[in-house]
């Protein structure tokens, strides 16, 4: 995130407090005590943390709720603990369906690292309410077994475990449920309990679909400490047809760019549903209530224009990678469809634009017009490229070829090995040159 993108960022002052706003974006799904943490968030600082864990090299498009929620709340003069699970990723919740697979404590180290590399930008480590890093790893580790049971699992009664809606589902499941999955809700209800001792952490927040592990740690502090906490449950998100994004569902969209570049970051906002795109402005950006209310009438009076979509892409592309690179991806598509210079794409942003193109090899010695419609399948045959040509349908690189006899350069190489062939407005192609 950029420091500017972060200077920017502000809680809509045209709601009485905080929580009223989380409302309204639809951040809450389910929560503790609603009018006590609405009291809460008005009237006291609140340190607050939310955990992530380390079961891959990424965060992805579920993270990033969490992590807009929390800065939204320290927006709000709160304080922020973000917690990447050195130990609980050496378990995994339990997955709906099957045991995960355990990663190496070296692999999930270096995941550690990862991870708090990407949460670190979104928020501020300095000032009043500044946010802390923290890592279970350091509390669980000197934990003895006997210390852990004797401290800790005398204040959980299997009875409710197991009626915990993921422990349940695997439990009915053929494939049941190991005892260090079974086990995981006892370390997270630790780290709310060991945060609370700590920083006087009194809430927590995570998906929804996490609410078994977050109330395990409001009742651990109940009973170990006699005190009051709270957790908040954000949405899932889903599509206005109710599919899903995520790991388990194998179409995450990640924030590391390597896994998902800016290009089909950007895409994939600027695709939204009309009926899903003012929902995502509300959770995804820090565009206020008017402005969102003049999008939604955009997209209502004049859907063809997609101005929601435009602003929603742009806002989260910039949010998680940057206003360069998002300009980078725009000027891309712009070129793609002839309307900017593709020599000016650096490979990374025009391999990732044309990443869903058909592709074809090519030989240094093949560069005929003809022959290349052909092999990048444009052509069905040499006499229908040379129709396409004499009809002025044929471009290389965004640029009109009218000759028939017509070979392409080697200077009009993109980075040295790539052609862009288009045929007629649309249909386009991707050619790699090779050395003969």
């Amino acid at each position: 995130m950029d420091i500017d993108n972060q200077q920017a960022q502000q809680n809509d002052v045209s709601f009485a407090n905080v929580w009223q706003e989380l409302l309204w974006r639809g951040l809450i799904q389910v929560s503790t005590d609603q009018g006590e943490l609405e009291k809460a968030l008005s009237e006291e600082t609140v340190t607050y943390y939310c955990g992530f864990d380390p079961t891959a090299p990424s965060l992805h498009l579920g993270h990033l709720v969490q992590l807009l929620l929390m800065r939204r709340l320290q927006l709000a003069g709160h304080k922020p603990l973000a917690l990447v699970g050195g130990s609980t990723g050496l378990i995994g919740d339990p997955r709906p369906t099957t045991e995960r697979s355990m990663q190496t404590k070296e692999q999930v180290a270096e995941w550690v690292a990862d991870i708090q590399a990407q949460v670190q930008p979104f928020l501020s480590f300095e000032g009043d309410n500044a946010a802390r890093m923290v890592n279970n790893l350091d509390w669980t580790a000197p934990l003895s077994a006997i210390d852990f049971l004797r401290e800790i699992g005398k204040h959980y009664r299997v009875g409710t475990m197991i009626k915990k809606d993921i422990v349940a589902s695997r439990l009915n499941s053929d494939e049941g449920i190991s005892y260090a999955e079974f086990s995981y809700q006892i370390l997270q209800g630790l780290d709310f309990l060991e945060l609370n001792r700590q920083y006087g952490c009194t809430l927590q927040s995570g998906g929804s679909d996490q609410w078994g592990n977050l109330t395990s740690g409001t009742e651990l502090i109940r009973k170990a400490e006699g005190k009051s906490v709270h957790a908040i449950g954000t949405p899932l998100i889903t599509n206005s047809d109710g599919t899903k994004f995520g790991k388990s569902e194998g179409n995450a969209i990640w924030l590391n760019p390597e896994m998902t570049s800016p290009y089909e970051f950007y895409q994939f906002w600027l695709n939204t549903a009309d009926a899903d795109v003012v929902e995502r402005l509300k959770i995804f950006t820090f565009r206020s209530r008017a402005e969102i209310a003049e999008l939604e009438l955009a997209t209502a009076e004049r859907p063809h224009e997609r101005a929601a979509q435009k602003a929603l892409a742009w806002d989260v592309n910039s949010l998680v990678h940057g206003v360069d690179a998002t300009q980078k991806v725009i000027a891309a598509s712009a070129a793609i469809f002839g309307n900017g210079e593709l020599s000016e794409l650096d490979e990374a942003t025009l391999s990732a634009a044309t990443a869903e193109l058909p592709r074809a090899t090519v030989s240094a010695d093949g560069l005929g017009i003809v022959e290349l419609l052909v092999a990048a399948g444009l052509s069905e045959s040499n006499s229908a490229a040379r129709r396409t040509v004499t009809e002025g349908g044929a471009y290389v690189n965004n640029r009109k070829v009218a000759d028939l006899e017509s070979v392409i350069e080697t200077t009009e190489l993109l980075h040295g090995r790539y052609l862009l062939l288009r045929r007629g407005k649309r249909t386009m192609a991707m050619v790699e040159v090779q050395d003969s």
